[in-house]
């Protein structure tokens, strides 16, 4: 029997990520799409369902990028909203999770509690919040108060905020069964607790508006990668997504945040890793091979090639030639580099500056196949069948737990591998073959969150029987 015909012992989890404004995206292949159309979100969704992923995620900028005072080219095509979104997908799939990227730092608890919720809500317990905690000042500077935390404050907010939606998820009472509604998770009357929350970051007293959601709590997901961005996620997500997509080194990120969890109370279940992921598919590994190729000339234009590299060498280098030779001039490192996440990644700018002069004059490379050597690549590369054994390997050996899937292509960029790997990982037992629950919280197996304990609740004086509802 070959390593293809074994069944699998653990089950996938996947995610499927809109790819929107990013270097991933190829917006000159003629079969990219709109990036605000609803029917490019709707197609991508229904593939994801198709396919039996867990859920949709969405990632959200909070202000167009800029790089030497001008609009980031990809993000021209515009960032829409990313609840008002999701709230549309529930109205188009009936299984498939509705994730959505919401900051701690530039929004309240109470409001986005109550978003959340209503998502929850409107689409039968399928939401998800990927918690993030805004890093940079300059999105700060479209909101009221400005500005941005330091590094442990975000954290720390992020941890409070988190307790704050909770409380509000958690204020109202519910009955397995509403009597007037026949629907779950509806307040009986009366039976909602003010909530109180206060600490250096919020001062808050009041109620939710919105009855306790379908999950209890919804899906919660964080991308942290620090250390302190770990221990958040060892005590409070449900879901990390991560960027640790190799083999050996999802590994060590997996056993390092795993074992963070009973400091908490968790067991290893209760957290699941999803890392980020782009594949490139072929009828043989050399065609693979070479479409991964075109691909990445494709995302790393000779702009984004000089684009990328000005931002750790803090200077203006666009008289150089993108297929010339690597710049001789040195980095400017007294300019503050606060945009792009080259300069968020690269902390020792002047190190990383001689490493990749190095790596060009070694191997005789332009600016632009450097930049295409360092920047972010294809994860798997290969024909469908040893695409679905290399991500096999990966959860059964415990880098993962699943993946979050980035296409190149809006909307139909998971088209071929819902087409051609996954009836290879359902013919493995690997991927479910039907939605197993009725919430996305049971669809990846996570605990349910029960409503707090807090006695027998006495019925509102003149409770009676409940009026009868006419039907439609």
């Amino acid at each position: 029997m070959s390593a293809s015909d074994r069944r699998t012992g653990r089950r996938i989890r996947l995610a499927a990520h809109f790819p929107g404004v990013n270097n991933t995206t190829v917006w000159a292949d003629p079969r990219s799409h709109s990036q605000i159309g609803f029917g490019s979100f709707a197609h991508l969704a229904r593939t994801a369902e198709r396919g039996g992923f867990d859920y949709l995620f969405l990632a959200e900028g909070l202000r167009l990028r800029e790089h030497r005072g001008r609009i980031h080219d990809l993000d021209v095509m515009g960032r829409p909203d990313t609840l008002t979104v999701l709230a549309a997908l529930s109205a188009v799939t009936e299984h498939l999770g509705l994730a959505g990227t919401l900051s701690a730092t530039y929004n309240e608890p109470y409001e986005i509690s109550r978003q959340i919720a209503t998502l929850d809500h409107l689409s039968g317990g399928r939401a998800a919040w990927n918690v993030v905690t805004s890093s940079d000042a300059f999105t700060g500077e479209n909101f009221r108060r400005g500005g941005y935390l330091d590094h442990a404050d975000r954290y720390e907010r992020a941890e409070s905020f988190l307790r704050a939606a909770r409380a509000f998820w958690d204020s109202w009472d519910t009955d397995a069964l509403s009597p007037h509604t026949g629907t779950r998770g509806t307040a009986r009357p009366g039976a909602v607790h003010p909530v109180s929350h206060r600490d250096r970051f919020f001062d808050i007293a009041g109620n939710a508006t919105v009855p306790r959601p379908p999950q209890g709590h919804p899906v919660i997901i964080q991308a942290g990668d620090s250390p302190r961005g770990r221990d958040l996620a060892a005590a409070q997500a449900d879901v990390v997504f991560s960027r640790h997509g190799g083999l050996e080194e999802g590994r060590e990120f997996y056993a390092d945040v795993k074992a963070r969890l009973p400091a908490h109370g968790r067991d290893e279940d209760d957290l699941l890793i999803m890392p980020a992921a782009t594949l490139v598919l072929g009828d043989t590994e050399e065609e693979a091979a070479e479409r991964a190729r075109h691909i990445r000339y494709q995302q790393v234009s000779g702009a984004t090639a000089i684009q990328f590299v000005e931002q750790v060498w803090g200077r203006d280098l666009s008289d150089h030639d993108p297929e010339g030779p690597f710049p001789t001039v040195e980095p400017d490192l007294d300019t503050v580099v606060t945009q792009g996440k080259a300069a968020a990644r690269f902390h020792d700018r002047a190190a990383k500056a001689r490493e990749w002069r190095d790596l060009a004059e070694a191997e005789g490379l332009s600016l632009r196949e450097l930049v295409v050597r360092v920047s972010a690549r294809q994860t798997f590369v290969g024909t469908p069948r040893t695409v679905a054994d290399t991500l096999v390997e990966h959860v059964e050996t415990r880098a993962c737990d699943g993946f979050v899937l980035v296409p190149h292509l809006t909307p139909g960029g998971l088209d071929e591998f819902v087409d051609r790997v996954v009836p290879l990982l359902r013919e493995r037992g690997a991927l479910r073959t039907e939605y197993e629950g009725a919430t996305l919280r049971e669809n990846l197996g996570l605990r349910p969150r029960p409503a707090p304990d807090r006695g027998a609740t006495r019925e509102p004086s003149g409770a009676g029987e409940p009026t009868p509802v006419p039907g439609p």
